[in-house]
């Protein structure tokens, strides 16, 4: 039989390509309020007010290959839940994302600020190609340790799998702490309070330091905020 791992790791890289999320904003349990004008009119007045400096920021911190011209929309799909994201579009420019339904989770400015920041920082570290680097590894290396071990195409087919998913993940938790360092740096120098802001985690389930988990501690991330505001 021949094994069809160079085709899989090739439809690894694919897909990755199109639907890897270092996205990592703080998860939130299903919204439960509909947003209002308030809220609306919150979102509008903190990315007008900070995305001239996180594009800014970005085009310090980055080469000039990277685009650090961001579009920020709202994500009214409502399969998404709560969330916000950052992800790119086909011609490589950077989206930053918040869903309607979390509108309501923020108790003020402070807090959407402090997430939108974290949001353009996974952008400015360059999470995402991070990301995919570390998951089309993992696929390689598991599909090759099935072919060592003598399985068949199927034993392939979970080598590649599980390698990828493991890879995505080995540095999610690092990935989520940088954000918050310079996610608070953008926060402070748009004249938001990060600290008020990161208080967005004390209201969120703590998703504690599960193995292979995606986000760190709550406590943590309010811990490294801290730590990167006192230093400013």
């Amino acid at each position: 039989m021949r094994l069809k791992f160079p085709v899989l790791a090739m439809a690894a890289v694919a897909a990755l390509a199109g639907c890897v999320e270092p996205t990592a904003a703080p998860q939130t349990q299903p919204a439960r309020a509909v947003p209002t004008a308030t809220d609306e009119a919150r979102y509008a007045r903190v990315v007008s007010r900070m995305e001239p400096v996180i594009e800014s920021e970005c085009r310090a911190r980055v080469s000039a290959q990277v685009n650090c011209d961001f579009a920020i929309i709202l994500d009214d799909d409502p399969r998404k839940g709560a969330n916000a994201y950052q992800t790119l579009d086909r011609s490589g420019r950077p989206i930053l994302a918040f869903t309607t339904q979390i509108l309501p989770d923020f108790q003020n400015d402070d807090e959407l600020a402090f997430v939108l920041g974290h949001e353009a920082a996974h952008h400015i570290a360059g999470h995402i190609a991070q990301t995919r680097s570390t998951a089309v590894t993992g696929a390689l290396l598991g599909g090759a340790l099935a072919v060592v071990l003598g399985g068949g195409q199927s034993a392939v087919d979970i080598g590649v799998d599980l390698g990828s998913t493991v890879g995505a993940r080995a540095y999610s938790k690092d990935h989520e702490l940088e954000a918050d360092r310079l996610g608070a740096i953008l926060t402070q120098r748009s004249g938001y309070d990060a600290l008020r802001g990161a208080q967005f985690f004390e209201r969120i389930p703590d998703p504690g330091d599960r193995f292979l988990g995606t986000h760190p501690p709550n406590d943590q991330r309010i811990a490294v905020v801290t730590e990167t505001v006192a230093g400013l």
